[in-house]
């Protein structure tokens, strides 16, 4: 292999395999799951643990924003604790740092309501183009008071309580929206009466994940799966039961490895794959067959092996857009076309994913084709450059994909996968 420079540095030479990789990879925990669990636990009827919970700037920034609630969360170890402050509680701070955060910039704001006092919210620069106009209309219809927006900075005005009801709005740039409002819906006076008005909702696995959660917390849900009606779900007022719970590994953040063994005609075993979840990662073990790679789950994880001839594929990735960036680095160095489509909300991610993809794709020769909702790709001989991230760790997944398998690529900023996965550089350089 090449050897790696220092991670920290602005530039980072991709390590190239000489061959076939052979490798077996534990991941940390999942951060859709961590965040979900902190926020449950900050408004639920007593303390909880948050088992192997997964420590990265995502999940730090949750953590902080519950304590500016004034909740009080200890990470001091591989278990959190979180003593939630109740209903009604002053705010501990006046700010919340969303910094690239989704999730802390969705998710905490319903919450923020139920305090009694003002809770602003900033973050980093991109995420003042990140899209939330749409929650705090929904915020506002439901009896919150807000000051700002569409977009960040924006100010919650708590009253200690939520009148809650009903709600329509328009969740087709993120799914997100709505969990939102049901993570936080048991505790409003009247709970959320949630209906989607618009194109289909993406990244439905991770609705399915919040729902699934709010039912082990002891919430009463009605969601299209179990009322039989399309776009509306709905939490009813009550206690949220206190709970311990373990964090399955990151699935999502498996994706960079699992690609490595379909590029490299190689093996990967990712640990302790779960064999049922509500991960969207999962959805891995579908697509990458598609490509010619061979999945099995076995009593240790999930094993991939790679293919003798990478192939393209036609895939609709709306349910699982995260996987996007790996998926198209995979298709840039298939030996037939791909074309990948319903993932226009990802230009609203961290960066314009779509755009950034056949940017920085394109720059390292790959003969693709922007289209309003996804990627084309066609077989295209590749070279080394400069790969841009964009502050987003997706894309630097995508880089070291490529990166593996064509020499000279170097990736902008790799320091970014901190966001969901602290010291991912060195676990990558240490493969093989």
């Amino acid at each position: 292999m090449v050897h790696a420079a220092d991670p920290s540095a602005a530039d980072w030479p991709a390590p190239v395999a000489e061959g076939p990789v052979d490798a077996a990879v534990r991941l940390p925990g999942s951060k859709s799951l961590t965040n979900r669990a902190l926020l449950l636990a900050g408004v639920a009827d007593g303390p909880s643990v948050v088992r192997r919970a997964l420590r990265s700037r995502d999940t730090e920034l949750m953590a902080a924003a519950l304590r500016a609630l004034g909740h009080d969360v200890d990470s001091a170890g591989d278990d959190w604790v979180v003593r939630p402050a109740g209903a009604g509680a002053a705010p501990a701070r006046d700010a919340v740092d969303c910094g690239l955060a989704g999730t802390v910039m969705r998710f905490v704001p319903p919450v923020a309501a139920l305090a009694s006092g003002r809770v602003g919210f900033d973050g980093d620069p991109h995420m003042r183009t990140r899209p939330i106009g749409t929650l705090l209309d929904a915020l506002r219809d439901l009896g919150v008071a807000l000051e700002g927006g569409p977009t960040l900075p924006f100010v919650v005005a708590g009253r200690g309580s939520v009148p809650g009801g009903r709600v329509v709005l328009d969740a087709s740039a993120s799914s997100q929206f709505v969990s939102a409002l049901l993570l936080a819906g048991a505790t409003y006076d009247a709970g959320v009466d949630v209906v989607h008005e618009g194109p289909p909702v993406p990244s439905l696995p991770h609705l399915e994940m919040t729902v699934a959660m709010l039912r082990e917390h002891g919430v009463d849900v009605a969601d299209p799966a179990t009322s039989g009606e399309p776009d509306r779900w709905r939490v009813a007022p009550g206690p949220v039961r206190a709970l311990d719970r373990a964090i399955e590994p990151d699935l999502s953040n498996a994706a960079p490895f699992l690609a490595l063994a379909a590029a490299t005609g190689g093996r990967v075993l990712v640990r302790d794959w779960p064999r049922t979840t509500t991960q969207p990662g999962d959805r891995l073990r579908e697509i990458l067959p598609l490509m010619g790679a061979g999945c099995e789950l076995t009593d240790e994880g999930l094993v991939v092996t790679g293919p003798d001839e990478l192939v393209g594929l036609d895939v609709d990735l709306r349910d699982v857009g995260e996987l996007t960036p790996v998926v198209a680095a995979l298709c840039a160095l298939a030996s037939s076309p791909s074309v990948l489509r319903g993932v226009a909300h990802i230009r609203g991610h961290e960066t314009d994913r779509i755009t950034a993809l056949a940017t920085e794709l394109g720059g390292l020769g790959a003969d693709v084709t922007e289209r309003e909702d996804g990627l084309e790709l066609r077989p295209a001989p590749l070279h080394g450059g400069r790969f841009r991230t964009y502050a987003d760790h997706r894309m630097a997944h995508a880089a070291v994909v490529v990166g593996a398998v064509v020499p000279g690529v170097e990736v902008e900023d790799v320091a970014t996968t901190a966001k969901t996965f602290p010291g991912f550089a060195d676990v990558w350089s240490g493969l093989w």
